[in-house]
């Protein structure tokens, strides 16, 4: 009889281990409801509220900083030529209209899907409509510019054009080192004039390429800096002179941005800490921005700043909801778990307890609830203290 017993325990064991189971997906459905439950499995799909506002929020980025005022902020301390020009001559007369994009790779290998300049919608409302341009070959893949566009030189004879690509970047570490694709993007600007630019050998028409990185939120050793990147002469053996608007031809440029009580806090990078804050207030933007940096907030710079806040508002308010809907979520499990093994506990005890009164062996109850020999005789005795989770 007692081996009979002992030898049914394991089926009722996985018996118990199937109830046991079966109970916690139906707490979890009953507290959770099912589409949650569902979401904390993780299958819940993109295009929720939240990446949408987030996508809206970087298309409001790029319009922001598209605007020509904001560009000549840019190209005043960023791009060399231009550091004798005041910003209004930058935005005026040296920011050309639409740019034109081509295939990237050295030889395209299909037909350019440009965007040819637009002279009159270009610069409607002193914004570039290069927002979200890209470069595609079979080759290389497609490559998407935040914003690209063309911009004449001043006292170049035939007003040399630059060619400048603006990337604001959230995260400074995604995985790689982000000058690299900052070279990268560089390279893809060079190869993509072969055909709009220049055809088979006609390499002395190439453009200088610019590609403007402002990262929002880099690691503290970096914050309140600017840094370039360019190529420059060295001299290995004997000193021969080229001239340098022959090679001088990818410049890349990391903006880091900091805290306003970092060393270095001022001029451009106070300037875009304000514009990119997604903490400023709108009305305070508009205050620093005018009455120190000068810029007039009307038409679509000022319509600009107001919906990147509003989304960062919205961004703000859906992480705090799904903040609080994790820590319900956790906090439900948390205790339908805890529930769950106390309740396998006092079904072990009494599994014991009966055991024990139809005579079997304190070793023997113990293998068949799987637990210590102290602890079954604590539960036998009475003398088990009261267990929480």
């Amino acid at each position: 009889m007692t081996i009979k017993k002992i030898e049914s325990v394991p089926c009722q064991r996985n018996f118990l281990i199937r109830k046991r189971w079966l109970q916690k997906e139906r707490y979890r459905e009953k507290y959770l409801g099912r589409e949650e439950y569902f979401v904390g499995q993780g299958t819940r799909e993109k295009g929720t509220a939240g990446s949408s506002l987030e996508l809206q929020y970087d298309e409001a980025v790029k319009r922001l900083l598209a605007n020509k005022r904001i560009l000549a902020a840019i190209m005043k301390d960023c791009v060399e030529e231009y550091q004798d020009c005041t910003v209004e001559e930058i935005a005026e007369k040296y920011i050309e209209g639409a740019p034109q994009v081509g295939e990237a790779g050295v030889h395209l290998d299909e037909t350019n899907r440009g965007c040819a300049a637009e002279s009159g919608a270009g610069r409607a409302e002193g914004r570039i409509h290069g927002a979200a341009t890209e470069d595609a070959s079979r080759t290389e893949g497609t490559v998407r510019y935040d914003i690209r566009f063309f911009a004449s030189v001043p006292g170049e004879e035939g007003r040399l054009s630059l060619i400048i690509n603006v990337e604001a970047q959230n995260r400074f570490r995604p995985g790689y080192p982000l000058i690299k694709r900052a070279i990268y993007y560089g390279g893809r600007m060079l190869s993509a004039q072969y055909g709009p630019v220049f055809t088979r050998s006609e390499y002395g028409k190439l453009k200088k390429v610019y590609s403007i990185w402002l990262c929002t939120h880099p690691p503290a050793a970096y914050q309140n800096t600017i840094t370039q990147y360019s190529l420059r002469e060295k001299h290995i053996v004997g000193r021969v002179r080229e001239e340098r608007k022959n090679y001088d031809l990818l410049s890349i440029v990391m903006v880091c941005l900091g805290k306003a009580d970092g060393e270095n806090y001022g001029g451009l990078l106070k300037f875009l800490e304000v514009l990119l804050s997604d903490s400023r207030p709108a009305a305070e933007k508009r205050k620093i921005l005018s009455e120190e940096f000068g810029m007039e907030m009307s038409g679509d710079l000022e319509s600009g700043v107001q919906d990147m806040c509003n989304l960062s508002q919205g961004i703000l308010e859906r992480g705090i909801e799904e903040g609080m809907e994790r820590g319900l979520r956790q906090g439900v499990e948390q205790g339908v778990e805890q529930g769950l093994q106390q309740g396998e506990r006092n079904a072990k005890r009494r599994t014991a307890r009966n055991l024990a009164e139809m005579g079997m062996a304190v070793e023997q109850i113990a293998r068949a609830v799987q637990e210590p020999v102290r602890v079954v005789e604590e539960w036998l005795s009475g003398t088990a203290k009261e267990e929480r989770f």
